[in-house]
């Protein structure tokens, strides 16, 4: 029976580690994404230079938000 409760547990740890990594995955591709799309906006003066970098920053500030709210629902729920 204790095998059983320990193959248990187990098994929901590497649940709750895939998906925590695929979370963190998800949010390595919203950084690339940031990425291109600061490269994308071109600057033709100092204040759209500003601009995209500003545009970036948020972008991957919102990634990681949603990344450590996904990662805390998943230990919450395990």
């Amino acid at each position: 029976m204790q095998e059983a409760d320990t193959s248990k547990s187990l098994m929901e740890q590497m649940k709750t580690c895939c998906l925590s990594m695929a979370v963190t995955f998800k949010e390595g591709l919203s950084y690339v994404k940031a990425f291109f799309v600061g490269q994308r906006l071109t600057a033709k003066n100092e204040k759209e230079a500003t601009d995209a970098h500003l545009t970036e920053t948020k972008m991957q500030v919102e990634a990681t938000d949603e990344a450590e709210n996904a990662k805390k629902r998943l230990h919450q729920s395990s």
